[in-house]
């Protein structure tokens, strides 16, 4: 059944690939007005680099982790099918 869910996670994906985007310069225009730097700009501190690196990973995971997880329960809440991971079956003692 997650073949269902594929077109549904394809569209999803892409909408939260915008949206981290749009987090990322949210949260970067807080720090500093400036575009946030890569590692080949040349006047720009390592710590500055670093720095950009390490919010756009967090916003990026952040925001896909929601938006994947939002798709899934949407999808559950139209179909009645669960397209994620199942929890293994408890173990008895």
């Amino acid at each position: 059944m997650k073949i269902l869910y594929q077109p549904f996670g394809i569209i999803a994906r892409m909408i939260g690939a915008r949206l981290a985007r749009r987090v990322f310069k949210a949260v970067w225009g807080t720090i500093d007005k400036r575009a946030p730097p890569r590692a080949g700009t040349e006047h720009t501190t390592l710590s500055k680099v670093v720095t950009a690196a390490v919010i756009e990973a967090a916003t990026t995971a952040a925001t896909r982790a929601t938006v994947d997880r939002a798709s899934l329960k949407w999808f559950h809440f139209l179909t009645g099918i669960w397209a994620g991971e199942k929890d293994p079956p408890a173990e008895k003692k």
